[in-house]
């Protein structure tokens, strides 16, 4: 068993856990001590925090409609179809038309850049942000 230091993805907290390994398998979560935040305590998101990494039915490529039918994609047509699409709504509808809704599982230096393409690149002031996800 190897245990692994890091910090829980769910909100911008900051509570600390170690990811339990078996032979290279994730098996569970076990909250830090030591940590200022959380004090060996975790809420039910930190607990199960690790149980999607290997469910089968994780997501693990992109998947794009064709045909009316979900298909695998590459991340550069998927992404290219979501930037042509965001660029539709904003010629035919306005930019006002478009929201962006960012996460406290990322970083600030990651959440500022994804403010500033909404409101650079595709010009809506439309930007939220929740921690509750």
């Amino acid at each position: 068993m190897e245990k692994t230091s890091t910090v829980c993805p769910f909100c911008g907290c900051g509570c600390n856990f170690y990811l339990v390994t078996d032979k290279g398998r994730l098996t569970g979560v076990e909250p830090s001590p030591q940590n200022p935040v959380n004090k060996g305590m975790l809420c039910a998101k930190g607990w199960n925090s690790y149980e999607f990494v290997q469910s089968p039915d994780r997501l693990t490529t992109p998947l794009v409609r064709k045909n009316g039918e979900l298909a695998q994609s590459t991340w550069d047509e998927a992404l290219q179809i979501v930037t042509a699409k965001l660029l539709e709504i904003r010629e035919q509808q306005g930019p006002s038309a478009l929201a962006f809704l960012s996460s406290a599982k990322v970083t600030n230096e990651e959440n500022y850049l994804f403010q500033k393409m909404a409101r650079a690149v595709f010009g809506t002031n439309n930007v939220d942000h929740c921690a509750r996800l």
